[in-house]
């Protein structure tokens, strides 16, 4: 079972990282968060999930990061920039799911 859902958050890792950038959203604070840090923290961690089980205070940042989503996706007002985060936090969900399975 974590086997398909590793296949699932590679395949989602990858169709994620060939979406490009929202234009606008570099240098943009949403909520308090940093849109360009919220990309690439989604992408990190996800590429740590996909490698192997995360440290304890890793973990913990994944699991905040799936909550920053929740506090800014409704503050998008863009289109494309909400598809675009919306996979993102889909992503950081699905790693973080992983991580759980892993302790069990």
């Amino acid at each position: 079972m974590i086997e398909e859902k590793l296949d699932a958050l590679s395949q989602m890792m990858d169709e994620y990282q060939a979406m490009p950038f929202p234009r606008g959203f570099r240098g943009l604070d949403i909520e308090d968060q940093d849109m360009v840090m919220l990309d690439a923290d989604t992408a990190g961690y996800a590429s740590r999930v996909l490698k192997g089980p995360l440290a304890q205070p890793s973990r913990e940042g994944l699991i905040g990061l799936v909550g920053v989503f929740e506090r800014v996706l409704p503050a998008i007002g863009d289109e494309y920039a909400a598809k675009f985060y919306t996979h993102a936090r889909d992503v950081a969900m699905l790693a973080a799911d992983i991580e759980a399975m892993r302790d069990k």
